[in-house]
């Protein structure tokens, strides 16, 4: 509750005192310091100024662009253009070149793999992982096992049209027979070549005669896309079964899995959805990155 009291002077300070107290404490009416009051005008006027001359105020169906015109999304796009002037240059080579002749070329080559790099991160890496090793479902590109072939032609058909897309007929088709759920082999056949197939890799199956009766199961219904040893069939697009490269591991449970009802994985077609530049340095890029042939 305040009290009235009497104007007075502060002895200490020469500032009056405020003429109302609270709980008998006086406020002093001190003015702000001088310099104060000019910073604030300063950035008052700053902030008008700016507001005029930039985009600042949002309305229904749009914003004050300012009497400057500015725009960060014209700068950006200034950058990138100039951006583009500048590679022109060498993506006029690339597109002119053969994959040998950009490797024979240093400086292409860099500018080939950095452009493609770029590419895998924003198209590829989702699936095959930011460093390219794969995971359960999804290839492995730094090695150098290929259902197809890793060298740079064949590397561009598959990125290109894809393997299993919908949308294009160029795509990469294999299809691996449902060989239990559509009971063309019973569950003790299906169990012995998963003995057989594990022989193959070098694994020691728990059981050899099991192994040695599924070699026949799998010459009668493997092998025409495996490969008579199991070394893969390119032009079936048959995987190998003869390392220790899997696609959906290797293990007894998964290969039964696999050859039961077995799982296929889809890759989109690039063509429609990247240039031909563009897939020209990714398929450089992925052609190096170890696997490529």
């Amino acid at each position: 509750m305040s009290e009235k009291r009497k104007y007075e002077v502060d002895p200490v300070t020469g500032s009056a005192i405020h003429p109302y107290t609270w709980d008998g404490i006086g406020e002093l009416e001190t003015p702000p310091p001088r310099w104060w009051v000019l910073t604030y005008a300063v950035c008052f006027l700053f902030a008008v100024g700016w507001w005029i001359a930039f985009p600042a105020w949002p309305y229904i169906s749009g914003y004050t662009t300012g009497l400057l015109g500015y725009s960060t999304r014209a700068e950006v796009a200034e950058e990138l253009a100039a951006a583009k002037a500048a590679q022109a240059p060498y993506n006029n080579k690339l597109a002119a070149l053969s994959y040998a002749e950009i490797a024979a070329d240093p400086e292409l080559s860099t500018f080939a793999m950095a452009g493609g790099k770029a590419l895998f991160g924003e198209n590829c890496a989702q699936c095959h992982g930011s460093g390219a090793n794969g995971n359960v479902g999804y290839p492995n590109l730094l090695d150098d096992d290929w259902l197809w072939g890793g060298d740079y032609e064949t590397l561009q058909t598959t990125i290109e049209h894809g393997v299993r897309s919908t949308n294009d007929e160029e795509t990469r088709q294999a299809m691996m027979p449902a060989f239990g759920k559509d009971g063309i082999l019973t569950r003790e056949q299906v169990d012995d070549t998963v003995a057989y197939v594990l022989s193959l890799s070098g694994t020691v199956p728990a059981d050899p005669a099991a192994a040695e009766r599924g070699a026949q199961v799998f010459a009668d219904n493997c092998a025409a896309c495996h490969g008579d040893a199991g070394a893969g069939l390119r032009e079936m697009g048959g995987p190998r079964l003869d390392d220790a490269i899997w696609l959906y591991n290797g293990d007894a449970k998964s290969i039964s899995n696999q050859i039961w009802n077995p799982r296929h994985g889809v890759m989109p077609d690039w063509a429609g959805r990247l240039d031909p530049l563009a897939i020209k340095k990714l398929v450089f890029y992925v052609h190096s990155l170890g696997g490529g042939e």
